[in-house]
């Protein structure tokens, strides 16, 4: 099973939300089995709060996609530092279509703000549809539709029968390698892979790409050299519908 090591004003103009998906069984394919058109169509996440969670080149803790295919990321019991655990499900084309009916009349189809923005520290939940945004400050408005539509967004309240097959661990078939220049004088161990200076600025980070197969494992305070430069490293998993550096929020 994949884990990744976790990381340390929106206006009010009406938006459309996405088209709904389409339910066809013989839309084509790519090489790897997945749906060539794939897309994310809502994805949820939570940012901010005192340790700064959900910074530049984190895994969101829920995506949903055209296909039906949701990925969840959920962390690790007793890990430390924290890992993610990635789960990926299948939900069947009328139980996608209610979510996403529901994300609608809940208002996520359109950019705007619940709770108070004078909250110093305040974890939010940032949801997004299509183009809208939609930020939830904690503690929000309690029994806001918001509110009890996220809710809705757990699997483990999923029927089974709204499922097309069992829940299984995503494994990407790429990873993005986040590396930040550092200084000091203790050990440093010899990257493998292409050059990280090599890379494009994304995340926060010089960001290159390799297969997840190749890239080695590695830990916050693990030094690497690369080209007669050392740097930190964070790993980002792709998840569906991201192809390169650019596609990470």
């Amino acid at each position: 099973m994949l884990a990744c090591t976790a990381l340390t004003a929106c206006g009010g103009a009406e938006t459309s939300g996405p088209p709904p998906p389409s339910s066809s069984p013989t839309a084509s394919r790519s090489a790897s089995g997945e749906p060539a058109a794939e897309r994310l169509v809502l994805r949820w996440r939570k940012t901010g709060g005192l340790a700064g969670i959900g910074g530049p080149g984190s895994v969101p803790e829920f995506s949903l996609y055209s296909s039906g295919r949701a990925i969840v990321a959920a962390e690790r019991p007793d890990s430390r530092p924290p890992d993610r655990e990635l789960t990926q499900y299948r939900l069947k084309p009328q139980a996608l279509q209610r979510l996403l009916d529901g994300a609608r009349a809940a208002g996520f189809d359109r950019s705007h703000t619940v709770g108070s923005d004078q909250i110093a520290d305040a974890v939010v939940t940032v949801v997004t549809m299509g183009d809208a945004k939609t930020r939830i400050i904690e503690p929000g408005w309690p029994g806001s539709r918001e509110s009890l539509f996220l809710k809705q967004l757990a699997p483990e309240g999923w029927p089974a029968d709204d499922q097309s097959a069992p829940p299984e661990p995503y494994t990407p078939q790429r990873t993005a390698v986040l590396a930040g220049e550092i200084t000091g004088d203790g050990t440093a161990r010899p990257w493998p892979l292409g050059p990280l200076g090599d890379g494009v600025p994304a995340a926060g980070a010089i960001c290159t790409l390799a297969p997840s197969a190749k890239v080695p494992e590695t830990r916050p305070g693990t030094a690497w050299r690369s080209g007669g430069t050392t740097y930190s490293v964070r790993l980002r998993p792709l998840l569906p519908a991201e192809d390169s550096c650019g596609d990470l929020d």
